[in-house]
């Protein structure tokens, strides 16, 4: 039974890949359902995702959340109606310094910025590594793909994101030199297998962008979901924290509990028994 607690309300925010999706990367019809009735009867709900906004709306295809929604794992928060940025964390003039040594290593990632008042991620095909192009491969459709051909071009604009993907022994050192100074992540993809480093500028996180909506939402109490070491932020700025079943070693350590996976709907059925609203 989920009784209304009187003077407070309640954010739930859920990681998605491993967590609220299945391995499929779908929404399964219950998941969509539990919560676009929830929502509807007054449930506060949002998401935190590493994805923009153009491959999270693919995903979440069916689920009619209309809060803002945090992506690029913080680095933005934005109506998911009207699509405006409500929060957003760029680079300083620091991370050309960190590019020049990635290019120096021969290692040439995705570069994610506003370029001319767009968003794009922008890459050098030919230099790119397998798992890069893997990627990219993928994204032929997306408006926001750029194609270049030098780095002047690859880091043209308004950054805000890199991705690398690649060989463990050549990006682990750039993870233990850069992860004081920026937001860092170092894992292994989900589906692929493949090693990924991420950098964004140090504000950019799943942390402070649940705080932002907490606070935007005039919420009490902030209950988060998720699977990966990415989430770890996010669950230190939560009331309280839920663990999916296959999710990381460390991410259930840090957790107020473990709930069932993400095949099972574990979220779904938790929200079910336990929101309030």
């Amino acid at each position: 039974m989920r009784e209304n607690m009187k003077g407070s309300k309640t954010l739930y925010v859920s990681d998605l890949d491993g967590t609220l999706l299945r391995h499929d990367q779908t929404v399964s019809p219950f998941t969509a359902e539990t919560i676009n009735t929830l929502t509807a009867r007054g449930m506060l709900f949002s998401y935190a995702t590493a994805r923009s906004l153009v491959t999270a709306k693919t995903v979440t295809k069916g689920l009619n959340t209309h809060f803002p929604l945090i992506i690029y794992n913080g680095a933005f928060v934005r109506d998911n109606v009207t699509e405006e940025i409500l929060l957003a964390n760029y680079f300083d003039a620091s991370v050309y310094a960190v590019l020049d040594e990635l290019f120096k290593a021969n290692i040439y990632p995705i570069v994610y910025a506003n370029v001319d008042g767009r968003e794009h991620f922008s890459f050098i095909y030919e230099k790119c590594t397998l798992g890069l192009k893997g990627f990219a491969d993928t994204r032929v459709n997306d408006p926001r793909t750029r194609e270049v051909y030098t780095t002047e071009e690859l880091t043209r604009g308004d950054l805000f994101y890199i991705t690398c993907i690649g060989d463990p022994q050549k990006l682990a050192p750039f993870y233990e030199k850069y992860r004081e100074t920026y937001h860092v992540v170092y894992s292994k993809d989900i589906y692929s297998g493949e090693q990924w480093l991420e950098i964004m500028p140090k504000t950019a996180s799943k942390a402070n962008a649940v705080r932002e909506l907490k606070e935007k939402l005039k919420c009490e109490k902030l209950v988060v979901f998720g699977d990966g070491k990415n989430d770890l932020d996010m669950f230190h700025a939560a009331d309280e924290a839920y663990a999916v079943q296959n999710a990381d070693k460390e991410l259930k350590a840090a957790a107020t509990a473990v709930i069932g996976g993400n095949n099972e709907d574990g979220v779904a059925k938790w929200l079910l028994e336990h929101a309030v609203f």
